[in-house]
């Protein structure tokens, strides 16, 4: 009776110590699969982060015509690129722990795919001497693409990486949110910055001019439908719509591209700046550009304002280009 007690107790004590041993072994392979995927989507969120920096430079970096085609190019094989990463995340051997999370990271790097092969698709037209408006405006829109993959990785995807690794007392790198963030200067959504980059690699903000005289002229000013003269004040009722009209004129005898008009209200820290840019005035050409005020000025006293039209490539007169004016706002 003793050895029979003894031998079921032992036997026993061996199907504990295999339940326990066969629970290690799922619970090292459930780590492992864990880290094995973490590993995997940190490689595509390292390549991603690279083709940030190379998108952003192919936007941004100086340039001429004849680097266009390049550009070009290297735009094209991003697209390619962002394709495969997007690919490789659904191949990802996803544990279940971690399903959730993954379905954020996929859809992230699918915004990123789309964003990419849309500003391939519009690059050509941004850099051509026509049709361009557009094709930076979709440029635009694509950084909004950009800036959601990173809400969507920053803001859902890592938290639920975290607490399903936490869960389970998996260690494994978690990215940092600058890994993870796209866009790292914010003014890229704004779309009057993107046409300023755009600007800038066709040669026409700070590039070499054209051949032949080049300057443009400040015009008229009003605020409101009032008009503006220097050296007198004027009074201007705020309202919600109000917003200066100013004119521009092109007195050389070159086309002139993204040419801006700038406001100033106010001076010092409280200053309020505007800008708004015309796409293109061809020479002899006068065109009126709007620029709502955005912010409210204070009112029942004199507010100076300053108007100014920013020299163009190769302009050498600007004696012509600003003015300024009194304006004492009521309501």
């Amino acid at each position: 009776m003793l050895r029979r007690t003894i031998a079921i107790g032992g036997g026993l004590l061996l199907l504990v110590l295999l339940i326990f041993g066969f629970r290690g072994c799922l619970d090292a392979r459930k780590e492992r699969a864990m880290e094995d995927y973490v590993r995997g989507a940190n490689e595509l969120i390292k390549l991603s982060k690279a083709e940030s920096r190379q998108l952003f430079n192919v936007l941004s970096a100086p340039s001429n015509s004849d680097q266009s085609i390049n550009r070009e190019n290297q735009a094209n094989a991003l697209r390619v690129d962002a394709a495969t990463l997007s690919d490789r995340a659904r191949d990802l051997d996803v544990p279940d722990e971690l399903s959730d999370a993954n379905d954020y990271f996929v859809e992230a790097l699918d915004l990123r795919r789309d964003g990419l092969a849309e500003v391939a698709d519009q690059l050509p037209g941004a850099l051509a001497q026509e049709e361009r408006r557009n094709s930076t405006a979709r440029i635009a829109d694509a950084m909004q693409a950009f800036l959601a993959s990173d809400v969507l990785l920053i803001g859902r995807y890592k938290p639920l990486l975290e607490k399903g690794l936490d869960e389970e007392d998996v260690n494994a790198p978690v990215p940092s949110n600058n890994a993870l963030r796209f866009v790292e200067e914010i003014q890229w959504v704004n779309p009057s910055y993107v046409a300023d980059q755009i600007a800038g690699i066709r040669g026409t903000d700070g590039g070499s001019a054209t051949p032949g005289a080049h300057g443009n002229g400040l015009g008229t000013a009003s605020l409101g439908g009032v008009t503006l003269s220097p050296g007198a004040s004027a009074t201007v009722p705020l309202t919600a719509d109000i917003a200066f009209d100013i004119q521009v004129a092109n007195q050389g005898d070159s086309t002139e591209t993204d040419v801006k008009a700038q406001v100033t209200v106010g001076q010092g820290g409280d200053a309020i700046d505007l800008e708004e840019t015309i796409p293109e005035i061809a020479p002899g050409e006068v065109k009126t550009v709007t620029i709502p005020l955005t912010k409210q000025p204070p009112t029942g006293q004199n507010v100076p304002i300053t108007v100014n039209v920013k020299a163009v490539p190769g302009e050498k007169v600007t004696d012509n280009n600003q003015a300024e004016f009194t304006v004492i706002f009521t309501r």
